[in-house]
């Protein structure tokens, strides 16, 4: 699994950006509005957190600029109706901490404002990530924490969503799953998805 990709700006574009890598390979990484403000100019060094997607058109990467934005990125990957896309496009809309206050706050019309969200699916992102991603109302500047609890059965799905997983599939494939630890769990997903 890719987890981070550091490298030279070798393309800088709204929705993606080019880092070419000490080995001379060059990455396509698709960011959000978010983490292009953090992207320095062509030519200039950076290193930006990844995420690995496989689906049946290709491999797709992921980059972003703080571990709590990739976080955030994987729960709304686990909300139904929410793809990459309709992801970044929630995570554009500012800071992890300005997108915690929303979900907190229970801001409805923040998520249904983002291009492809309906007011189900707005309701459906703060009523699953509220609890998930531990949103509070930030009350001071200290870190934020996206917690995603010790439930072996969230932490076994998380690991079958960042192996690429469709969100659907990977319920389905816990729903059979045997086991107590997370392990156990995603093991046992693992081996049905085999067969």
């Amino acid at each position: 699994m890719i987890a981070s990709v550091a490298g030279e700006v070798l393309v800088r574009r709204p929705d993606h950006v080019v880092l070419e890598t000490a080995g001379g390979v060059g990455y396509r990484l698709s960011v959000s509005a978010e983490t292009l403000r953090h992207v320095p100019a062509l030519g200039q060094p950076v290193s930006l957190h990844a995420h690995l997607v496989l689906r049946d058109d290709g491999m797709h990467l992921y980059g972003f600029a703080a571990e709590e934005e990739r976080d955030l990125f994987l729960l709304l990957l686990g909300v139904q109706g929410v793809g990459p896309k309709v992801a970044l496009a929630v995570l554009s809309g500012g800071t992890p901490r300005d997108l915690l206050a929303a979900l907190a706050a229970g801001d409805v019309a923040r998520f249904q404002a983002v291009p492809g969200i309906g007011k189900r699916t707005a309701e459906r992102i703060i009523v699953e990530l509220r609890e998930k991603a531990g949103a509070q109302a930030p009350e001071s500047d200290g870190p934020i924490v996206v917690m995603r609890g010790d439930d072996p059965r969230r932490i076994a799905r998380d690991g079958l969503l960042e192996l690429g997983f469709p969100p659907v599939e990977a319920d389905g494939l816990l729903a059979a799953a045997e086991g107590t630890s997370a392990e156990e769990l995603l093991q046992s997903a693992l081996r049905a998805a085999r067969r």
